[in-house]
């Protein structure tokens, strides 16, 4: 589970705080002490690290405030802190007409797979998508495009023989603008370097995206934040996405490192499947963390995972007194995909810490 050994030291943080009878400093210092390891565990920048630490300290030990309201207090303070170095809420917003996204990124970024869930994840909103591979440098890039595209029927563009992403552009335009969402996988490099700036510059001016994402994985920690800077000064990035969220106890390190940078984290990955993408929400991801779950995230995965017109079926036979067996099974596909009970329990209020089977879906 993504940052699950800081989420339980949140909740054990929080416990502490609202079961105490004095807040004494010996507790005080305590809590901090744990809140301090959680977050530097989780990657999160040593100076965010005093700065919360040094306000919880004054907070609890502030004669003016007395009993109840004092933890009350403390509590929201450290939720707002929180809060505040995940970094704004900002959702990528699509516009009216054709929208054209750019995707760069580094290798071993995941930025062709992201570039595929994303695709999905609109498609499954009612998006008309189109997937585009301008990763001429990379041999197994446009294979991989066409082979997540085909399996999750998704139309895509590519040609493996062409090598200049200018001219691929130029040969799909005339088809494209039947879309109204675009998404354009770009070449990646193992450093920014000179080159790979220049190729974006030139596909930028003839793209001319309404959004450019630079995706990056979560272990790369607090590194992100000089990656992200280099990307906003040489080409300009409007968000993030960052990948591999469920694979690294740095994550983090990643989303302050974006907040820092005052980078939107526009997604976020958790897993290997085409549906494990979501939507970067800090109040509802660190209210997950805290253990009162985010039923918004939730009814969003379900929204993904489930075809509109055979939910609509379905929900006619249910309401005649209809529903078959096979109308059950389809249900529980659906749901199966989110990854099972593990996955999703977090997402309940309550039952982040519910002992269930790991696979209880799954094995369906």
């Amino acid at each position: 589970m993504m940052l699950e050994k800081l989420g339980e030291i949140l909740r054990r943080t929080t416990d502490k705080i609202a079961n105490a009878i004095f807040l004494d400093k010996d507790l005080v210092d305590s809590i901090i002490k744990d809140l301090q390891r959680a977050l530097i565990e989780a990657d999160v920048n040593l100076l965010l690290v005093k700065q919360i630490s040094e306000k919880i300290r004054k907070a609890a030990l502030d004669e003016r405030i007395k009993g109840i309201e004092k933890k009350e207090h403390i509590i929201k303070l450290l939720h707002d802190e929180l809060t505040s170095i995940l970094g704004e809420y900002k959702p990528l917003k699509l516009k009216k007409g054709q929208n054209r996204i750019m995707f760069l990124g580094l290798y071993g970024a995941g930025k062709t797979t992201a570039v595929a869930r994303l695709g999905n994840y609109y498609a499954k909103r009612g998006h008309k998508v189109a997937l585009v591979g301008l990763d001429v440098h990379r041999p197994a890039a446009a294979e991989q495009l066409k082979q997540l595209s085909e399996k999750n029927k998704l139309q895509y563009f590519v040609d493996l023989q062409e090598k200049n992403p200018v001219k691929l552009w130029e040969s799909f335009s005339k088809e494209l603008k039947e879309y109204d969402l675009v998404l354009v996988d770009t070449a990646g490099r193992h450093t920014l370097d000179k080159d790979l700036i220049e190729e974006i510059k030139v596909l930028n001016k003839t793209i001319d995206p309404t959004e450019t994402i630079l995706v990056m994985p979560a272990d790369i920690g607090q590194a992100a934040k000089k990656q992200t800077q280099e990307f906003l000064q040489a080409l300009g990035i409007s968000g993030v996405i960052i990948t591999r969220m469920d694979s690294t106890a740095k994550g983090g390190g990643a989303l302050t490192a974006c907040a820092e940078a005052k980078a939107p984290v526009y997604f976020i990955t958790t897993g290997e499947k085409i549906n494990d993408l979501e939507e970067f929400n800090p109040k509802s991801f660190l209210s997950r963390l805290l253990g009162m779950g985010d039923l918004e995230t939730l009814m969003e995965k379900i929204r993904s995972v489930t075809d509109e017109s055979k939910t609509k079926k379905i929900q006619e036979n249910l309401e005649e007194g209809k529903l078959t067996l096979e109308d059950v099974i389809e249900q529980v596909k659906s749901m199966s995909t989110l990854g099972g009970f593990e996955k999703i329990k977090g997402m309940i209020p309550g039952f982040s810490s519910a002992k269930i089977p790991e696979n209880l879906l799954d094995n369906q």
